[in-house]
């Protein structure tokens, strides 16, 4: 049996569906269709990801070995670890609450058949057997067989690959996953849960999943390199310590080594990216954004093209009837035969936007019964009904429907010029099918609908414009009718383009969709391969849109946005839904994501330097001969007011900065050498109380002096642009670790004695290392082209 194929039912189920004490037997059988989905990890998932790493595991070994030495002042470490997991731990279970009840909210129904009544239910409560009513934008809930349609098209292209529509009939079989492009049907499912065949659009995007995150792999290949150099290391780093050891105290190379291990452990660093991507996905539920891969929010920071579709985009959706334009032989004529004929055409369950829309101008007449018909779709772009005696009437758009010549052609243009949106009312008195239009057909009438503007349109356009980010947009509209509406939004449209003059595939595309701004006229299979076009020409692409037809390019685009009406098929294909269709979401949404990437990048800096100065460190002492110049508890004073506690918040806090490509070089560029100043600072204190035959703690203090001035100095060049939050977080931390050399109780805690005689030349040497960090970051902000220019969004 093919892979579309459905086994057909042991009993059909009747026209009236199940009834209640049915529908109870399944569920205690266990036949429904929920299969487990979250949003997001488990509990338990986050507690394991949060304390079962290799870095925690490798801290907790050294936290053992420096208690087992009784010196419990120099496991503060593994206190700080502890509180590390407990934030990280509470903010991701925090947000993922928030994410999961919002995705209970707007999960996915399906229409059943039950006791003669129609009523939508959560997909989860579909039982085997149920009779399900589908209709165009729907995705088919479960497996099943048809029992009616009616001009019933499926997009399969999830499950085979092919974007065509694939006509559907009674007897014939659907797939979960698969979407409704056109018509209605009734079916029965065969197969629910995890027996059916597909559940991909609906569970797979569902899951908790990272989409490419350029963060994520920046970081995990530094935290690979940085696996491989402390298993390489260790074992030298021991064997150094042990062989310059004159006490014979076998306490003092342990705890040297833990400090020397834990200085190149970047314990913080994944916390907070991920606490990054919780609390933006949390601040963006707030703004009725639902968040449904949480790197989305990054992969929007690096987004350089938006691709929009016109109608619930840029406009409101909401269509109302205009004008009724007779034409031809019935251009002298009063239109009540038209009136009518569009009277009876809307009178339909099934009405899309448009049709809805002349329902409320036209009434449905008596005497015009439907007895067959062609739905609409967005290939054919029209729709077709008869009415017996009354004969067919078709309706679509003009320029598909009239011939090349027809002279109706120059009043469309005219009209479609004004951003009306045009219709053409025709008739026949042939039969009319989905593949082919009859050559007797006659042009009646020109129905004209206008378009509410976004009132936020404008602007937000401005913002990406503003930002450097491109606009195209793509519309199965008329082109000149979403020029119109584009250039009243203030956007430079040059020439319209009219798809139907290109071709389907991206090659076909390519050309066009690299400098051309509006699109009309574009098939769904089109759209998807602009988004294609674009991503191969080194673009990273957006698409929003709300229509069914916009679902595939969604699912290819880098990050697909939904608006909150869009259709179930296109809300499971976005990485992001606008839960209440504000457009005017997007500019906050894009802010967001270069705050997380523009702070995570200034955070892995601080964490990165630090690995550094610890890694150069080790390499220097064992070279020399001397013992490692901190205890842990050093290093946990030195890393907690240079790294860990600003960092917190220097990763949640504002930055307005515009994203640049080339995260991990950047980082490298300015980390790699100012780490190596720091462990030339803190070398040079050292050798310097040393030569002054100072005491063991007076050398450390010498060094730690040295490396708190050093590293508070990186700390206020990655603090950059100044703002008044971030100088007085600086002049926290720099308060914070005067107290702990000055206040005697604190300096007794970490084992402090201030070198009186030297304590000026250990400033010395820290002041001239702060210099070299100063040019150093002057040098990487001109190689990396740094921006620091504040949105209109975000300030700072």
């Amino acid at each position: 049996m093919a892979a579309t194929d459905v086994a057909p039912p042991a009993t059909v189920t009747s026209e009236s569906g199940l009834t209640a004490s049915e529908v109870r037997q399944r569920l205690d059988a266990g036949q429904t269709n929920a299969v487990e989905e979250t949003t997001s990890r488990t509990v338990g998932e986050i507690v394991r990801a949060n304390v079962l790493t290799r870095f925690n595991a490798i801290l907790s070994v050294l936290a053992v070995a420096v208690l087992a030495t009784g010196r419990f002042g120099d496991a503060m470490f593994a206190v700080v670890l502890v509180l590390n997991a407990l934030i990280g731990i509470g903010q991701e279970v925090r947000a993922k609450r928030t994410l999961d009840r919002l995705a209970l909210l707007h999960a996915p129904t399906a229409r059943v058949v039950r006791d003669a009544r129609v009523s939508e239910l959560p997909v989860a409560k579909v039982v085997l057997d149920d009779l399900l009513e589908l209709q165009g934008g729907d995705q088919v809930p479960a497996d099943g067989v048809l029992l009616s349609a009616s001009g019933l098209e499926i997009d399969e292209s999830a499950l085979t690959g092919e974007s065509d529509p694939v006509p559907k009939g009674p007897g014939e079989g659907v797939l979960s996953g698969t979407v409704v492009l056109a018509g209605t049907g009734r079916f029965q499912a065969t197969a629910v849960g995890a027996d059916a065949y597909a559940r991909r659009l609906a569970a797979e995007v569902k899951v908790f999943t990272r989409a490419r995150s350029e963060l994520q792999e920046g970081i995990n290949t530094l935290l690979r390199y940085i696996t491989w150099v402390i298993v390489g290391i260790t074992p030298l780093l021991v064997w150094s310590q042990f062989r310059i050891d004159e006490t014979g105290d076998w306490r003092e190379p342990v705890t040297a080594t833990v400090a020397a291990l834990v200085g190149m452990i970047p314990e913080g660093l994944v916390l907070l990216t991920s606490i990054s991507f919780f609390l933006a996905a949390l601040d963006l539920t707030r703004r009725r954004v639902l968040v449904q891969e949480l790197p989305a929010v990054e992969g929007l920071a690096r987004v350089d093209v938006v691709c929009l579709d016109k109608t619930g985009t840029l406009t409101l959706g909401d269509i109302e009837f205009d004008q009724l334009i007779p034409v031809g032989a019935a251009a002298h004529s009063d239109g009540s035969r038209v009136a009518s004929a569009l009277g009876a055409m809307a009178d339909s369950p099934d009405a899309n936007a448009s049709l809805a829309a002349l329902g409320e101008a036209f009434p449905a007449p008596a005497g015009w019964t439907a007895d067959g018909g062609v739905p609409f779709s967005s290939a054919r772009k029209w729709s077709a009904v008869a009415f017996g005696e009354h004969g067919w009437w078709i309706l679509g758009a003009p320029d598909v429907l009239l011939a090349a010549d027809a002279p109706e052609r120059a009043t469309v243009a005219q009209l479609a010029a004004q951003g009306r949106r045009v219709l053409l009312v025709q008739s026949t008195n042939s039969p009319v099918t989905a593949e082919a239009l009859p050559t007797d057909r006659v042009s009646e009438a020109l129905v004209t609908l206008s378009e509410k503007i976004r009132p936020d349109a404008a602007e937000t356009l401005s913002y990406f414009q503003d930002q450097g980010v491109q606009i195209r947009v793509i519309s199965g509209d008329n082109p000149a009718t979403v020029a119109a509406i584009a250039t009243e939004l203030g956007l430079e449209v040059g020439d319209p383009v009219d798809a139907r003059e290109l071709g389907e595939e991206p090659d076909d595309l390519a050309d066009a969709v690299a400098d051309r701004v509006v699109f009309g006229r574009v098939s769904p299979h089109q759209k998807r391969s602009m988004v294609r076009a674009l991503q191969a020409q080194g673009h990273t692409v957006a698409m929003t849109g709300d229509g069914v037809n916009d679902a595939m390019a969604l699912k290819d685009a880098d990050i697909g946005v939904a608006m909150g009406n869009a259709a179930q098929a296109t809300k499971a294909a976005a990485q992001l839904v606008l839960l209440d269709g504000e457009f005017s979401r997007m500019p906050k949404v894009l802010a967001e994501g270069r705050r997380v990437i523009g702070n995570i990048e200034r955070v892995s800096s601080l964490f990165v330097s630090k690995n550094t100065y610890s890694f150069l460190l080790v390499i220097l002492v064992t070279i020399v001969g001397l013992p490692y110049p901190f205890l842990p508890r050093h290093l946990t004073l030195i890393s907690s007011v240079t790294i860990g506690i600003p960092a917190f918040f220097l990763a949640l806090g504002p930055n307005p900065a515009r994203y640049r490509p080339g995260f991990l070089r950047r980082v490298l560029n300015f980390a790699v050498p100012s780490g190596a100043i720091v462990a030339l600072s803190v070398f040079a204190a050292y050798l310097l109380a040393e030569f002054e035959h100072a005491n063991p703690d007076e050398r450390r203090t010498a060094a730690t002096i040295a490396a708190l001035v050093v590293a508070l100095w990186i700390l206020g060049v990655l603090a950059r642009p100044v703002k008044a939050w971030k100088l007085a977080l600086v002049a926290t931390m720099a308060g914070i670790a005067a107290a702990a050399v000055a206040i005697p109780p604190v300096r007794d805690l970490f084992e402090l004695d201030v070198p009186a005689p030297i304590l000026p030349q250990a400033l010395a040497i820290g002041a001239a290392g702060a210099a070299a960090v100063e040019l150093i970051g002057r040098r990487a902000a001109q190689l990396n082209g740094h921006d620091h220019r504040p949105s209109p969004v975000d300030a700072g």
